[in-house]
């Protein structure tokens, strides 16, 4: 199976494609951008798509100029009809395990904004998603009593490259300070790191990362310094919105 190279404006939509896909389009940008263009488009001899719309518009949208492709010179048009159907009906009917799926979302949240790829972090199956609990789940590290430098804590790559970005844009002042404030959603922190940092540290510092959430020692305490809620205000609240 050989991947070539073709360019963006020489791929044919097929014009009776029933696959409805332009919302998927934004989901699909935002993961090419992320990840880069791993998937490539599947087209017949004649360069008409046979699987791969969605990508094609994404990559339309983000000014690509080529795309990988395999020909799919090998099966005849009826096996195109039938393909071109088929990966579409079979990835529409896949379904998730949604427990594991919110511990894999859960462990990606401070690397990734998953929302980007039309993901929701749902309440695990069984729970009552208007329930809150009181059950922090905090992950453990196991200190080995290696203290980390500063700079190994959190990786600033992408919030500074925004920043940098921000800063050079023709916006006001005012849009600008707000854009660089909310660049610094984008810092990723590595706990496990953080944690080792933690426990070397002086009591002083402990207990100003304790106040930033960087640690949660107490769970009491982190509901106090706001981290969390408890579900009594937050059904006082549904109350008085007569929810």
């Amino acid at each position: 199976m050989e991947i070539i190279n073709r360019k963006v404006s020489e791929l044919i939509p097929y014009d009776r494609n029933p696959r409805k896909n332009d919302e998927a389009v934004k989901y699909v940008k935002a993961s090419i951008e992320q990840f880069g263009f791993k998937v490539p488009i599947v087209i017949d001899a004649d360069g008409v798509i046979v699987a791969g719309h969605t990508r094609v518009k994404a990559a339309k949208e983000l000014g690509m100029k080529e795309v990988p492709c395999i020909v799919a010179d090998d099966l005849t048009p009826e096996q195109v009809k039938a393909f071109r159907l088929a990966d579409n009906q079979v990835s529409s009917v896949a379904t998730y395990d949604e427990n594991l799926l919110r511990e894999e979302l859960l462990e990606l949240e401070n690397y990734f904004d998953m929302s980007d790829f039309a993901f929701e972090i749902n309440a695990p199956t069984g729970v009552n998603p208007n329930e809150y609990t009181g059950k922090a789940n905090i992950p453990q590290y196991e200190v080995t009593g290696d203290q980390p430098s500063e700079g190994e804590l959190i990786d600033c790559r992408k919030a500074d490259g925004l920043i940098a970005e921000i800063e050079g844009a023709q916006v006001p002042d005012d849009v600008r300070a707000f854009l660089m404030k909310a660049a610094t959603r984008h810092y990723v922190f590595d706990y496990k790191k953080i944690a080792e940092y933690y426990a070397n540290a002086e009591k002083s510092v402990q207990e100003l990362m304790e106040k930033s959430a960087l640690v949660i020692i107490d769970y009491e305490n982190a509901i106090a310094n706001g981290y969390a809620r408890v579900s009594g205000d937050i059904e006082d609240m549904l109350e008085e919105d007569g929810a």
